[in-house]
Parts: structure tokens; C-alpha cells; sequence
């Protein structure tokens, strides 16, 4: 039966790699952990997965905080389903698991971005509540000429 566990573990870590990686592709399997591990010390970054017979099916990585904008929130910051065990059920479990820490931790609100070219992940959003509410702008600081 599928669950969903905390990952803390450095082998825990290392087993969300290759199901990570598939929406992180410029990550590196020899780096991982590493990053992992300095996320979840510097800003208190969870790691979480859908676990069923010993294997990653879906992880999902994310932080509560609080802002002016929107009060207390629960961010995540990635959210995928392993490429060969879609349409099973895995993200919603996983999303529930999301929504209720959110409840738990008396989170106002429930965030994340989705790079515009995601649609099934929008489809998704979209059935499960979010709402499409703002454009997220960005722009590189390293080599940026001022």
C-alpha cells in the first residue's frame, strides 16, 4: 500500500534522485544529497515521497513560512510523480498529505509556481483548487550587466 514518508536519511535522500531529477534535470546524482541536506538546514526544507513496495512513485519538497502578502503559508517547491506511474493516484495522495500539513500547521494559504509549459501539472492544479492568481518574474543575478 502506497504512503507517504519524511525523507531524512542520506540513502532516503539519494533514493528521490531519479524520480526528482525528471523535473530538476540540471541537477546532479553527485551533488544531490548535498543540496538536499544544506535546503533542509539553512531553510528549513522538507522532503517528502510516496513510497509503495520499496520504491519513490512521487516527492514532493517544501517549506512553511510567513510574509506580509500572505500570511503563513506552505510553499512547494517541487512536486512530481515519477514519469512511469502517472495516472495511478500517487500525486493526489500526496497533495492531500500536502493539504492537511498546511492544515496542521494553521497555514492561511497553500502555494507553489509551475513553469508555464507544464500543462498536465496545471490540469491538475486546477482540479485540486489553486487558483491561477499572479505572474512570477525572474532575472539571473550571476552575469547580469547592469
Amino acid at each position: 500500500m502506497a504512503r507517504v514518508e519524511r525523507i531524512k536519511t542520506e540513502s532516503e535522500i539519494l533514493s528521490t534522485f531519479a524520480t526528482v531529477n525528471q523535473l530538476r534535470p540540471h541537477l546532479t546524482k553527485d551533488g544531490y544529497v548535498k543540496t538536499i541536506k544544506r535546503l533542509m538546514d539553512t531553510y528549513e526544507y522538507t522532503l517528502v515521497a510516496v513510497i509503495e513496495e520499496a520504491q519513490v512513485k512521487a516527492v514532493a519538497g517544501y517549506r512553511l513560512s510567513e510574509s506580509l502578502a500572505w500570511g503563513k503559508y506552505l510553499y512547494v517547491d517541487d512536486l512530481i510523480t515519477d514519469k512511469a506511474s502517472r495516472r495511478i493516484g500517487y500525486a493526489q495522495l500526496l497533495w492531500d498529505w500536502l493539504y492537511l500539513e498546511a492544515d496542521k500547521h494553521e497555514c492561511e494559504q497553500f502555494h507553489l509556481d509551475s513553469g508555464v509549459n507544464r500543462h498536465e501539472a496545471h490540469r491538475f492544479y486546477l482540479k485540486t483548487g489553486l487558483a491561477i492568481t499572479c505572474h512570477h518574474f525572474e532575472m539571473n543575478v550571476i552575469n547580469k550587466d547592469l
